[in-house]
């Protein structure tokens, strides 16, 4: 007998139960609306205000998943979302998932459970040879680099932020003793793309450091260039100010534009600044030779950073981070209190994640990138990544065929950003209406001071035909906005 709510035979039952619900929800997510019908407080009343005293029947459960959850979902991997940026999803990886959460390890240190640490450490280094990294950002068995698995991109750029904060502020100090930590922080000024993504400027908020914008132009194709960069550093500089951490973004999120590192590693090299990479969602296609020189001047970088749980098959969470020099990250957060240490912190041959990252615990996420690589293989994820660029590339030249439409910045990799000529009131008009049906799912990016519509190629089941379905449901929707505003 037990005391819980399952014993190991009805989790056997209920387990296999649950495989088959997923598998057919998944199977059929296209015949769901992919945006939900709801009102915000749906939910509460569908509930109980509290939690029951005695055990609920486990039919009931799986019965409200349909009554209660499903009807507030978006289905992210329906082949008719289209919207943001993609969020990874595959078999392999999830019954990954599953392991992990039966294992159940806190993986904060190498003793609180050495493979959670160990294959984290090689799995990241399976990826950097992937992506053809320099050999400085890879552990090996003797490297001074290497990479770990943080949960967000937005944390990437944290750790690295914090960590360039203090290498500068120990810096500074070792050269002037006598100056004050809060008046180095005081001076500081972190830079970054005006495409950036709103978490690079939130970062310098939890950071307490300055953060600068840089200005980008349609005839720059929305990327930060040298020039611009270096005038930037100079009047900060004049006005006594310490420019000291780049983020640069390969992938933007309005319309995954580049940002050239090539330019701008150098200038962070000579101006001893750190030099962040944020690739969330374009790092995944680096693994194929054709995409690979997009990530050209790397070598420049102090850290880089891209999500797996975007685009390389791998389920949220799993953002792969890399430094060249992990004592820069480990001299920022380390604390080592007399409960977490062990036998082996300090042979050089181990690692512990705690001092890598914000929290204290994680999950033993590197089961999934295990499995996904071991069963599809870098031939299949390139083919994944090629499929995907491919149907970005078939809905592009649907658009460029209506003259109703332009293409409002290069088409790279799954992302097309489009408008209908004229106001930006016919465009917002044409949102809300594809919103509104439900059949497809869009969202919106401001381009050059005007409103654009993003297409972003998402699910792991999207097909030829489903573009064909999105296209022809915007374009019957196009006609008949034009009849009621012509002009």
């Amino acid at each position: 007998m037990t005391t819980c709510g399952m014993d190991a035979a009805e989790f056997r039952k209920r387990g296999k139960e649950m495989v088959d619900y997923i598998a057919d929800y998944l199977e059929t997510i296209e015949q769901r609306e992919v945006y939900p019908d709801v009102q915000p407080g749906y939910l509460r009343s569908l509930i109980p205000n509290e939690a029951p005293e005695e055990p609920d029947a486990y039919e009931d459960v799986v019965r409200d998943i349909e009554r209660v959850i499903m009807p507030g979902v978006t289905h992210w991997h329906s082949p008719y979302f289209y919207a943001y940026f993609p969020t990874a999803n595959s078999y392999p990886a999830m019954l990954a998932d599953m392991l992990s959460g039966a294992i159940g390890c806190i993986g904060f240190s190498w003793a609180a459970s050495p493979a959670c640490t160990e294959l984290e450490t090689v799995m990241l280094d399976w990826l950097g040879k992937m992506l053809n990294l320099p050999d400085d950002f890879l552990a090996g068995t003797t490297g001074l680099g290497g990479g770990v698995i943080q949960g967000t991109a937005s944390e990437a750029t944290l750790v690295a932020l914090l960590a360039a904060r203090s290498r500068i502020v120990q810096k500074i100090q070792a050269d002037s003793p006598e100056r004050e930590e809060l008046d180095i922080i005081s001076r500081l000024v972190a830079y970054s793309s005006d495409q950036a993504h709103s978490s690079v400027e939130r970062a310098g908020l939890i950071a307490g450091v300055r953060m600068k914008k840089i200005p980008t132009a349609v005839s720059k194709k929305f990327a930060v260039h040298g020039e611009t960069f270096s005038a930037m550093l100079k009047e900060d500089k004049e006005a006594g100010l310490i420019p000291f951490y780049f983020c640069a973004t390969l992938g933007t999120t309005p319309s995954c534009a580049f940002d050239c590192i090539t330019e701008l590693g150098p200038i962070c090299k000579a101006e001893n600044m750190w030099m962040h990479i944020d690739a969330a969602y374009a790092g995944s296609a680096f693994i194929c030779p054709e995409f690979r020189p997009l990530l050209n001047g790397v070598e420049f970088a102090d850290s880089f950073n891209f999500n797996p749980h975007k685009w390389l098959l791998v389920n949220f969470d799993c953002s792969a981070m890399w430094v060249k020099k992990r004592a820069d990250i480990i001299g920022a957060f380390k604390m080592d209190p007399l409960y977490l240490k062990h036998d082996h912190q300090e042979s050089g041959l181990v690692t512990d994640y705690r001092h890598w990252q914000i929290p204290l615990g994680r999950r033993f996420r590197s089961l999934k990138m295990w499995f996904v690589f071991r069963l599809y293989g870098l031939k299949g994820l390139q083919a994944y990544i090629r499929k995907h660029v491919e149907l970005a590339k078939e809905f592009e030249r649907r658009v460029r065929e209506d003259q109703r439409f332009e293409i409002s910045a290069d088409v790279v990799l799954g992302l097309v950003c489009f408008r209908m000529k004229g106001s930006d009131e016919k465009n917002k008009t044409l949102l809300k209406r594809i919103n509104a049906a439900r059949k497809i799912h869009l969202v919106p990016c401001q381009l050059a001071g005007g409103f654009v519509l993003r297409f972003a190629v998402c699910a792991r089941t999207t097909e030829s035909r489903h573009v064909q379905e999105a296209w022809s449901h915007i374009s019957e929707i196009a006609s008949e906005i034009l009849q009621e505003l012509p002009n």
